[in-house]
């Protein structure tokens, strides 16, 4: 058996495949087919078979694991730390499930989730999936008119809270944004539960605020049913980026999710039941969703559920985790890598990481500096993978399971199973050979897991995704690739990461590469600006890696992209910085640091971790133009 053979009877056999892969989870009624793709692009996977998500991350470990670690929740924001076993972790399913249950929350209802990481925050989402409520966590600390504009199209039953995250030691209040979130919103939740923590003064709006403490109290002992679900039944709604000012909530199935989660755990991932996975994802983003909340759990693993920093109390706190818990998977992404990279390379050597298979990295493109830094110091394989949240787990990943598969250092790897991945011209949309230039899709059906469709809204799902491609209707993923003769893809960027200079195509992405090569480059950002002459300019931002030798930086970076790339593709500033605008889960906000550059109002920033780097950026080009 092959890598090679199996992927393509999972294209031309997906009854035969995903047959066999959804023996992997338990099935309280059978299907009575594997996929019904009668209306395309919709694709309806395990259509008539009755399972259930938290049944199968909790309950069905019940008889062989009951006492084995299941969720260990670390705090070292709050000095806090405590594991449940499989059984405890049943318990305090059903005390939650009970608490939705008795304040009105039935199945199909939806339960908005806006918490940090706190082991509450998982009893709040499997205690949906145990009823059959659609959960839709939305990330601790998002700004008010986000969480108005989420709710409003979601139309939450009950929210669920506490009253404050923390962040660097520091209490980020969760409760004043929830209650602006709720008055600017039209759609008013009934119940809002609240977990306190102790760590800010808040005040309870009577009638509607409930107390989870005093809560839990009174349903200490319920055991909440199953609630056996269709296959096709919607778990969650996960609001991603759109084009637009409407959220674009993600919609998944339950079957097809689960059985995806369960084959991604044996194919790439490669965790065995009763070893612990640490993902240092948060649950607000499909990373936490997939594989901190229901893929570990699902394959009878612990699941490590971190709050804090990779650098608090020190550098070496997740090495710690590792060592202290036996980690044999670890997913975290390339920001905080880099991120320890600044750091003193001694945390990297101090703990045992013996236990550690494998340290998968997702979520942004892994350049190979990065790659082969964290691949010298800790000596494990550096798995990268590629995925979105449209799909909920990779699209492009080393397949180790069928068989190990090489890596190449700057590739995420070759499409996951179910994948028909095509590479095509964007403007003829032909397929194209290997080394061309094109933007990355799928044919469709979308494999079990991916999304559905956009929650209440069919014809975006359509025109989004699938009518972007002139004379296909195919699943475009809106990133540009190349592939190589063995089939192995590389990321370039966005489409819209795409810039015209002077008629020349050139991706950001490359020359974000070819700027990292530098030695004394930590970090950098490129975007494409309007230029009079040439259509486009490239305009890169370079966090030095050391900041007492950086005279001749700009001089050096230009030189390295005319030296790799060509004189078409060197920027036309290099601005050396102390930080860039990023997402709180790490991701760069580009389109912000277009906008300063380009002089412009950066709009909506409130999903920055730290909205002053911008002023920042903004002295420091306005200082160099007067220079």
């Amino acid at each position: 058996m092959s890598y090679k053979s199996e992927h393509e009877r999972s294209i031309q056999d997906p009854d035969s495949f995903w047959g066999e892969q959804a023996r992997l989870i338990h099935w309280e009624k059978p299907f009575n087919e594997v996929l019904n793709y009668s209306n395309p692009p919709f694709a309806k996977w395990f259509e008539g078979g009755l399972t259930n998500l938290c049944y199968n991350a909790v309950d069905r470990h019940l008889k062989d694991r009951a006492d084995q670690a299941a969720l260990i929740a670390v705090s070292t924001e709050t000095n806090q730390e405590k594991a449940y076993t499989f059984k405890e972790l049943y318990e305090e399913v059903n005390r939650m499930a009970a608490i939705y249950q008795a304040n009105g929350v039935k199945k199909g209802d939806r339960v908005l989730i806006y918490m940090p990481m706190i082991a509450e925050a998982s009893f709040a989402m499997l205690a949906c999936a145990r009823i059959g409520a659609i959960h839709s966590v939305v990330f601790g600390g998002f700004a008010s008119h986000s969480l108005a504009s989420r709710i409003d199209d979601a139309k939450p039953k009950m929210i669920v809270t506490a009253e404050a995250g923390s962040r660097a030691g520091k209490p980020v209040p969760y409760k004043p944004l929830l209650d602006e979130g709720i008055a600017l919103a039209s759609f008013k939740p009934e119940k809002v539960l609240i977990v306190n923590r102790g760590l800010t003064e808040f005040t309870m709006v009577a009638g509607r605020d409930v107390d989870y403490a005093t809560e839990r109290q009174k349903h200490l002992n319920d055991i909440v049913p199953v609630e056996w679900v269709d296959a096709t039944h919607i778990s969650y709604i996960l609001y991603t980026s759109g084009t637009t000012g409407k959220p674009k909530g993600v919609q998944r199935d339950t079957g097809g999710y689960a059985v995806a989660l369960a084959a991604s755990m044996k194919h790439i991932f490669c965790g065995n039941p009763g070893e612990t996975m640490f993902c240092t994802s948060d649950i607000g983003w499909v990373v936490g969703h997939s594989y901190i909340i229901y893929a570990p759990l699902i394959n009878g693993m612990a699941t490590i559920l971190y709050e804090g920093t990779p650098l608090r109390p020190d550098a070496g706190i997740w090495w710690e985790l590792v060592e202290k818990y036996k980690v044999s998977v670890m997913f975290s992404a390339p920001t905080a890598v880099r991120v320890l990279k600044k750091q003193d390379p001694a945390f990297l050597t101090k703990y045992d990481l013996s236990s550690l298979r494998a340290l998968f990295l997702a979520g942004e493109p892994l350049d190979e500096p990065t790659a082969t830094w964290i691949h010298d110091a800790i000596k494990k394989p550096i798995v990268d993978n590629y995925w979105q949240t449209e799909t909920g787990w990779p699209m492009l990943a080393i397949q180790r399971g069928v068989e190990v598969m090489p890596h190449k250092f700057g590739s995420p790897g070759v499409p996951s199973f179910g994948y028909n991945m095509k590479l095509l011209d964007d403007a003829t949309s032909e397929e194209l050979g290997p080394d061309k230039k094109g933007v990355i899709a799928i044919e469709g059906p979308l494999p079990p897991g991916c999304m559905q469709t956009v929650w209440g809204d069919d014809k975006r799902f359509v025109s989004t995704y699938w009518e972007t491609i002139p004379g296909k209707t195919i699943y475009s993923t809106f990133d540009w690739g190349i592939k190589d003769k063995d089939g192995y893809f590389f990321i370039l960027g966005r489409t819209d990461d795409v810039i015209n200079v002077a008629g020349h195509r050139l991706g950001t992405r490359e020359i974000e590469e070819s700027i990292s090569s530098h030695p004394n480059v930590s970090e950098v950002a490129v975007v494409g600006i309007e230029d009079k002459l040439k259509g486009q300019a490239a305009i890169a931002f370079v966090i030095p890696r050391n900041s007492d030798s950086i005279a001749n930086l700009e001089a050096e970076c230009m030189k390295t992209v005319d030296s790799q790339l060509g004189p078409i593709a060197r920027p036309g500033r290099v601005y050396v910085v102390n930080a860039l605008p990023k997402t709180r889960s790490g991701k760069i906000v580009r389109r912000a640091l277009q906008a300063v550059a380009e002089g412009r109002d950066p709009g909506d920033i409130s999903t920055m971790e730290d909205q002053t780097v911008l002023a920042q950026i903004k002295d420091i080009i306005d200082s160099t133009a007067k220079a």
